[in-house]
């Protein structure tokens, strides 16, 4: 029988009391399974899905062996593989942790190492790290390993990605032989399953799944568009008018379209912002605190940052582009459907990327098939998602991008194109002269020794200088061969 509550679990009170003040009191699968083990000591391989709770699994057994009041000094580590994921697990066990004198600290790149290190020095006695900060600081003497009791390896298969498995390997030659050891990941690939087998203790396999659940989370509608690269923004803004949409994760394949696209929505009116490698750890940083407090809906993520959005309340994911195969897929929508809600994920498939659906469908055995062609304007998109019949892609209160040098907002999509893309000529608005040249007396970047032409567009902005300049020949030859001239 399933526990009802964390004090079932023989959770101490005080972590009771901090967790009840964050309206948390029942625990997941996956954390009735493993906190009982985890508090006798016992080594634990966890598997579930992303959003099931694992933080907590391991963090509430590494807080309460760790004891009411212990002693000065790094004891338990856990090793991550993004510094977004870094910040959310210290977060959880600080929660955890935040009625007894226990130290959580932070350790990852992009980051100055005074703040990390005088926390360190302060006596921390966890230490959540990504693997290369973590290297550098044992390596500079600043954090010692060899007192630890209690490590965990929280999303190892990602780690194993990333190319993470020698450090990894390296981090265990620093802690001492005998010690508890638990990991947990999504997925068990065979070089997981071998490390485990390397270097923990008889673990006991832990699957929080239902044996007949699928591939992917029940509890998240998954809809398939074949979309048309220059409709997908108004799509968008759109499906973020859908009755029922809270925040919003949007994943881009690359950081100049995630920079892009957040540029545009904020444009039409939407709250966005971005997360990724463009961005010094403190944006980032920034980003994500406006993202789970609400003050900003959504985020526009690159792939980097998506195993470290842990927020409960994301109802919709968006793939601005499929992703590259099947775990990235599982792991980019289980940003929704987190903590037993319900989502929807939304997946663009571009004609080029087509093979890479059908690779991703026939993996997760998700019956899709060849996704429907789908635009702006097509009625099942505002059937599908509970859209409001009529809504535009940009909010009624956003200023209409100005077609530039006139002084009026554009209209339609030429106006949109016109805003959005790059050099700010594009969509047919037409780019204002440079003011240095005009006064220089040259209308357009023309070639030295060319006159500008003639025509009814450019009339009215030829300098009068030059037009005296012609007739100042004083013959009638000069003035009829002026036109010539400037006809070329």
């Amino acid at each position: 029988m399933t526990a009802q509550s964390f004090a079932e679990l023989n959770i101490d009170p005080d972590i009771l009391e901090a967790l009840a003040s964050k309206g948390i009191t029942a625990p997941f699968p996956i954390q009735a399974q493993t906190i009982p083990l985890g508090l006798t000591g016992q080594d634990i391989i966890g598997q579930a899905k992303t959003g099931t709770g694992k933080t907590l699994g391991f963090g509430l057994p590494l807080i309460q062996r760790l004891g009411p009041d212990p002693e000065p000094g790094v004891k338990a580590l856990v090793v991550v593989p993004t510094r977004e994921l870094c910040i959310q697990v210290a977060d959880d066990l600080e929660l955890a942790a935040s009625n007894r004198p226990t130290k959580v600290v932070a350790i990852y790149g992009g980051k100055v190492y005074d703040e990390q290190i005088a926390a360190l020095k302060d006596g921390a006695q966890i230490v959540v790290a990504t693997p290369g900060r973590l290297i550098d600081l044992n390596g500079q003497r600043m954090l010692d390993l060899s007192h630890i009791e209690t490590i965990v390896l929280d999303e190892a298969d990602k780690m194993l990605d990333l190319g993470f498995l020698p450090d990894i390997e390296k981090i265990f030659s620093k802690v001492p032989a005998v010690r508890h050891t638990m990991l947990f990941s999504a997925t068990m690939p065979g070089p997981i399953v071998a490390l485990a087998r390397r270097f923990m203790s008889r673990p006991i396999h832990i699957r929080a799944t239902d044996p007949d659940e699928g591939k992917t989370q029940a509890n998240i509608k998954h809809v398939i568009y074949r979309a048309h690269s220059l409709d997908k923004d108004e799509v968008i803004g759109r499906i973020l008018q859908a009755e029922g949409r809270g925040k919003t994760v949007i994943f881009t394949r690359t950081k100049r379209a995630a920079a892009k696209l957040v540029e545009e929505l904020n444009d039409r009116g939407f709250p966005a912002v971005a997360v990724h490698g463009d961005l010094s750890q403190e944006q980032r940083e920034r980003a994500m605190a406006a993202f789970r407090a609400g003050k900003k809906e959504i985020l526009i993520a690159t792939d980097v940052a998506a195993r470290g959005i842990d927020v409960d309340d994301v109802t919709h994911v968006i793939n601005h582009t499929v992703p590259d195969d099947p775990d990235n897929y599982l792991h980019r929508v289980g940003r929704t459907g987190r903590a037993g809600k319900t989502g929807i994920a939304v997946t663009f498939v571009d004609w080029d990327d087509l093979h890479k659906w059908r690779l991703i469908d026939k993996a997760l055995e998700m019956g899709v098939g060849e996704p429907v062609e789908t635009y702006s304007s097509s009625p099942h998109l505002y059937t599908d998602l509970g859209i409001p019949e009529g809504t535009k892609g940009r909010l009624p209160g956003a200023h209409a991008p100005a077609v530039r040098g006139s002084g009026r907002p554009a209209t339609g999509e030429r106006g949109q194109r016109a805003h959005g893309g790059s050099g700010g000529g594009q969509g047919g608005a037409r780019p204002r002269r440079d003011e240095g040249a005009r006064r220089e007396g040259h209308g357009h970047a023309d070639k030295p020794g060319h006159e500008p032409k003639t025509t009814p567009a450019a009339e009215g902005d030829a300098p009068r200088r030059r037009r005296r300049r012609r007739r100042s020949g004083g013959s009638g030859t000069a003035d009829q061969s002026a036109p010539q001239s400037t006809a070329e």
